[in-house]
């Protein structure tokens, strides 16, 4: 992809596929480049054929499908396991090749005791993955658990991920990385996109902000709210240094929006501040993309 145009890094936002292809007809106009289709947990009764005819036809040439994804258990739910594999088969009827989700977890056990069940799975799915050229993305959400009882997903922390690469090796495999989930583990989203950038497939565009008064006044355990997630534009990450690292590093693929967290442009401000992040990323891409005067 050229960075004519800005076709290296798109930006866009996320829409769940029992949404239909009607929302992305409403949102488009708003000039979104790229989407990420979304279901929780399983794929349910869509026909994913059929629906991403029905998607294409709505996005013509105005936008991309970035990558498809499902976000459930797959090393606890023989479903969600199946859709996974469903959706590696399924993305290139998009015109995608990234498909994105969260690693599962058994949920009784620390994270490390869950990677020979990771090992299963996951080397099963990378193996079609690989043989179709497909990428997997791996969130990085800890879904509200912890090192010793995760919940969804043991890929919320650089140190599992570390464990799962090591698990899996092929280079199929990779992160859905965004700023928010470092920050809200007190991870510095800079130094780890740096250090991480060669495995990342796939960009959320979700910021946090860190209220550091709270946390050096009264700790994390008060009660009292230490940090948000938020819409880009409105939390506390550089963006024009995340795009800097990951164009330096060659990243080719988007930035999609992940809404419906923000504590302040939610409900009714919901896309007001979604517009507003689609804008402001592109701001920090570079704004208009500008052509090169010809030279003799």
């Amino acid at each position: 992809m050229s960075k004519v145009n800005h076709e290296d890094i798109r930006i866009g936002t996320l829409a769940g596929m029992n949404l239909g292809p009607e929302y992305l007809q409403q949102i488009l106009p708003h000039g979104f480049e790229s989407f990420e289709l979304t279901c929780w947990e399983h794929i349910g009764d869509i026909n994913i054929e059929e629906y991403a005819k029905q998607v294409l036809d709505v996005i013509g040439d105005k936008a991309i499908i970035s990558s498809i994804g499902v976000y459930g258990n797959p090393l606890q739910d023989a479903q969600t396991e199946k859709d996974w594999e469903t959706l590696i088969n399924s993305v290139h009827l998009f015109g995608a090749n990234v498909v994105c989700g969260f690693a599962g977890a058994l949920e009784d056990r620390p994270v490390d005791e869950s990677m020979p069940r990771f090992k299963e799975v996951f080397g099963r799915l990378t193996d079609i993955a690989d043989a179709k050229g497909v990428k997997i993305a791996f969130e990085n959400c800890d879904m509200g658990g912890t090192w010793e009882r995760p919940r969804y997903n043991i890929a919320h922390s650089p140190r599992a991920w570390e464990m799962m690469f090591n698990e899996v090796t092929s280079p199929s495999i990779g992160l859905e990385w965004e700023p928010c989930h470092q920050m809200v583990s007190l991870v510095d989203p800079i130094r780890n996109l740096r250090k991480w950038v060669g495995r990342v497939h796939h960009v959320h565009g979700k910021d946090a902000t860190i209220n550091k008064d709270v946390i050096e006044d009264a700790g994390l355990r008060s009660g009292l709210p230490t940090m948000f997630h938020r819409t880009p534009g409105f939390g506390d990450t550089n963006w024009t240094d995340v795009i800097t690292i990951l164009r330096l590093a060659g990243f080719r693929g988007a930035i999609d929006i992940e809404g419906w967290h923000d504590p302040v442009y939610r409900d009714e401000l919901e896309m007001t501040g979604q517009v507003h992040g689609l804008n402001y990323l592109k701001a920090c891409r570079g704004g208009a993309y500008i052509a090169n005067p010809n030279s003799k």
